[in-house]
């Protein structure tokens, strides 16, 4: 918990030191009004742009189908926002000349739900983050399964006052959004500040020429996502945090503190740091920078003295003007960021404090880290000199039943079960995160590539980014890079996933390129990279970045050959990356029978998938058409040693893009299901991943009353090179793991009612033993809490896990009961899943269907309170479960 507190006080880049400093940045979450709709339904007067008319759904396209032209829209004369918007990106243009000029009138509307006098007491009251289209109701018929069922689509608006006292008179405040879905426009006592058409950057509005000190000031957000937007779940509302900032006239500048390390040993390392200064005052001022350095211990706090302190010279900081300058350090005996498990993720903190005629007028925390990368095009990844093969996995954004509203402790728990699992890396995919989520990645010690866009100019969806791109690409890679580049995790920039441009040439790699420019202006230390599963070796699309990544074509797409030995050929000399490997699909706890004797294969009906029940068989034989099972993908990557490893499509299920069944809500193709349970895929990549760990996980369950007498394979991950199956104590033979093979299989056992063994051995000694039985009726339920004691303030979490048992307490595989969550004392049931893809009841119900034996209640304490939180789960016909959590609450400082 006190990490948590922590990492929640580390979320802002830019603090102030101490209560007295002029630099106030405080959450802006609490007391929004939110409302669907527009004025009268009327959503025209709004418009950010004119809109393709689209007359036919994209949904259940195949993920790597070609991306197509855009549509040429005729503009006409429709009034649109687009003008007041776009000068809210000009900071993140290069060339003044392309910056643009906001008109010297507001638009001519009105926009009621903007103005201070609206009486928005009937709006219902929500705290941020919020989103509210995963509430749903599911829509259970028609196209949209690729986007999660739920309709995330429609104008919203948020309203809020802002009180600002006569003290705040000549500062400037700023609304600093870590991310809106989507077309956000935000109006100010009535008036439009400015926006952000790309939902999932972080933006900053100028709040300074609209509000008034000494007075209540309204602030009105307006959100117009899409249909047809996006290929999986985009969420909808305010779904990240919102902060206010307030400064004096000069002071850093947004993102403005941007620290680099050219030289690290263990010895000693120089710290490099560019400092961004804005004077947003009538007259000139000088500015004096003091930039000291101090170690952060692991919750994230200052321990110790400054480890350096550098005084940079005044400096001239002309009015309404900026100024930038430049200061470095050298520490001895660095402690170095590093990825687990070999190395530490320790930290640093820069503290920025500006002087202006004697006083303090700024203060601004930069949180860093000191490691060396290095890429090697015969082996990959080095940190700090050390060979880190990437076992990563690749993650959507939403947060299962939370939906896209970012929450910290859920996004700590998924990384959490990814690093037991042996995994150390994440690809963000296919967008930039949640800026906590780094925070999160920097504290724990996983490297990260960080993504920026999934189409360029051509479409994969009719209302998709295309739309903005040619507008929109330089502000938004910009602004990604200046937001993350301080961030030790991060060790690659995507520009780029599954383009359209992969079958343009030359056109395609001309905007490649450009991108790879923006990457290497904004931060030269680390390489550019753009996803790739169509683009050949001998085309011009991979010349334009740092490192080949590859989406499934390494491992080989349908019938092709794998593709790793020809991009060797022709990049010797880049660092080669399965940015997308596997794609395999699986039901947890779903099996079905016969069992082919392949390796990998594409799902059938009657072949690993049944159209009926929309469930695919979990041997995790199986995958969608353009992947593979992870079998394969393992002998991809060892028979081309060079490569520098994996990112699995994909860590977690995740809602929407539901291959190969769009009738569900949610994807077949994590490791871990939507509720975050393991699927047997994970003893697979565990076996790997954590080769030291005495791994044994035997498939299917034992309990099949009507397959007696029936050929029911037995398949074993395990850590161990060989194994031994017995049933009912009698060997079924002792098997060796073959070259590139990565499971051991008995495919002929015959199935009888009692107790299937294994004893597992790794260099001919006993390595493990494990063993199923079949198990009885479901007689009572289980409950645990993944953590017994949280913190009391609305946000952090405890998942509760519910298991269906006989009467001796093992899981019942096939358990199907509704169970029913209740809770008393401080306490609130947030969400509740069971992992199934084909579930379309609330995640806000308290009673669900287990599916296969297990179900999941999300549990939070109210605000403000402490005590005992009883959360009881029941069923009909079973054995109460009781789990106790206990919520604190900070005592103030």
């Amino acid at each position: 918990m006190a990490m948590l507190t922590a990492l929640v006080a580390a979320m802002a880049p830019a603090m102030a030191a101490d209560h007295l400093a002029p630099r106030q940045r405080m959450l802006f979450n609490d007391g929004w009004r939110f409302h669907l709709g527009d004025p009268d339904g009327n959503s025209a007067p709004y418009l950010y742009d004119i809109r393709p008319d689209v007359r036919q759904s994209a949904d259940g396209k195949q993920a790597d189908a070609m991306p197509e032209e855009a549509v040429r829209v005729a503009r006409g004369q429709v009034a649109l926002l687009k003008p007041w918007i776009m000068p809210t990106g000009n900071a993140f243009i290069k060339d003044p000349a392309k910056r643009y000029t906001r008109p010297a009138n507001g638009p001519a509307l009105v926009a009621p739900f903007a103005q201070a006098g609206f009486d928005d007491h009937s709006w219902r009251s929500v705290q941020l983050p919020h989103d509210w289209a995963i509430e749903g109701p599911f829509l259970t018929t028609g196209p949209y399964g690729g986007m999660g069922r739920l309709k995330t689509w429609g104008p919203a608006w948020y309203r809020k006052t802002l009180t600002l006292t006569a003290a705040d008179q000549g500062k400037s405040v700023f609304l600093d959004i870590d991310g809106a879905m989507a077309y956000s426009s935000v109006w100010v006592n009535g008036q439009l500040a400015g926006g952000w058409p790309y939902g999932y950057n972080s933006f900053r509005i100028d709040l300074t020429p609209y509000v008034k000190a000494g007075a209540d000031n309204q602030i009105a957000i307006r959100l117009d996502n899409t249909a047809e937007s996006a290929r999986w779940y985009p969420g909808a509302g305010l779904y990240r945090n919102v902060w206010l900032t307030k400064t004096a006239p000069l002071h850093v500048g947004h993102w403005g503190v941007h620290i680099t390390t050219p030289q690290v040993s263990r010895a000693s390392a120089q710290v490099a740091w560019q400092v961004t200064l804005d004077n947003d005052g009538n007259t000139p001022a000088e500015a004096e920078l003091t930039t000291q350095l101090y170690a952060l211990d692991d919750h994230g706090a200052i321990s110790g003295a400054a480890v350096a302190t550098v005084v940079t010279p005044r400096t001239p900081v002309p009015p309404g003007a900026g100024a930038v300058l430049h200061g470095a350090a050298t520490i001895d005996k660095p402690r170095l960021w590093g990825p687990l498990p070999t190395q530490r993720p320790h930290r640093y903190v820069a503290v920025t404090t500006v002087r202006s005629g004697g006083r303090v007028v700024d203060k601004y925390e930069t949180r860093f880290g000191i490691r060396s990368l290095r890429f090697d095009p015969n082996a990959g990844l080095y940190v700090n000199d050390e060979h880190i093969p990437i076992r990563g996995v690749n993650n959507h954004h939403d947060l299962g039943a939370l939906g896209a509203a970012f929450n910290l402790r859920a996004a700590e728990r998924q990384l959490t079960l990814l690093q037991e699992m042996g995994a150390n890396a994440i690809r963000m995919s296919h967008n930039p995160p949640d800026p906590q989520l780094l925070e999160l990645t920097d504290r724990m010690g996983m490297v990260v590539v960080d993504e920026v866009f999934d189409s360029w100019e051509r479409k994969k969806t009719p209302l998709d980014f295309h739309l903005i791109f040619p507008d929109w690409h330089e502000q938004d890679l910009r602004a990604m890079l200046r937001r993350d580049r301080n961030h030790p995790s991060v060790v690659m920039w995507s520009v780029g996933n599954e383009v359209g441009e992969q079958y343009t040439g030359e056109a395609g790699a001309d905007i490649g390129r450009k991108l790879a420019a923006i990457v290497h202006e904004e931060d030269p230390t680390r390489p550019t990279t753009n996803a790739m599963n169509w683009a050949q070796a001998d085309m011009p699309l991979p010349t334009t970045v740092d490192v080949i990544s590859l989406n499934y074509q390494g491992t080989g797409i349908r019938t092709l050959p794998g593709k790793f030995p020809m991009f060797r050929a022709r990049f010797p000399d880049k660092v080669i990356l399965h940015s997308e490997s596997a794609s395999a699909v699986s039901s947890r706890g779903e099996y079905q029978f016969p069992v082919p004797g392949v390796t990998s294969a594409a799902v059938r009906p009657g072949i690993g998938g049944d159209p009926k029940t929309m469930q695919v068989s979990a041997y995790e034989l199986f995958a969608a058409d353009f992947g593979s099972s992870a079998d394969r993908a393992f002998a991809a990557l060892d028979q081309n040693p060079y490569t520098a490893g994996e990112f699995v499509w994909t860590g977690f299920d995740y809602l929407g893009e539901p291959t190969p069944y769009y009738g569900a809500r949610s994807a077949y193709t994590g490791i871990f299901d939507l509720a975050g349970f393991k699927k047997d895929r994970y003893y697979l990549y565990k076996s790997r991943w954590r080769p030291e760990e005495k791994t044994l996980h035997i498939l299917p369950h034992w309990t099949w009353p009507e397959r007696v007498g029936e050929v029911t394979p037995v398949h074993v991950f395990t850590s161990g090179d060989e194994a031994e199956l017995f049933v009912n104590g009698k060997s079924q033979g002792r098997l060796k793991k073959a070259p590139y093979a990565y499971r051991l299989r008995w495919d002929y056992v015959v199935y009888e009612p009692g107790e299937i063994s294994v004893v597992a051995y790794k260099d001919g000694k006993e390595w493990a033993r494990s063993s199923v039985k079949t198990t009885g009726a479901p007689a009572a339920l289980e409950a645990t809490a993944d953590r017994g004691v949280i913190a009391g303030d609305g946000k952090d979490l405890s998942f509760i896990s519910v298991r269906v048992t006989d009467q001796l307490g093992a899981t019942a595989p096939r358990a199907s009961n509704r169970v029913r969550f209740t809770v008393e004392g401080p306490g609130e049931l947030v969400a509740t899943d069971n992992g199934d893809a084909t579930s379309f009841a609330s995640f806000q119900s308290p009673e669900r269907a287990a599916f296969n034996g297990l179900a999941l209640g999300i549990v939070r304490a109210k605000p403000g309170t402490a005590g005992a939180i009883k959360v009881r789960v029941t069923a009909d016909g079973l054995r109460d479960a009781v789990v106790m959590v206990h919520s604190t609450v900070q005592a103030s400082p």
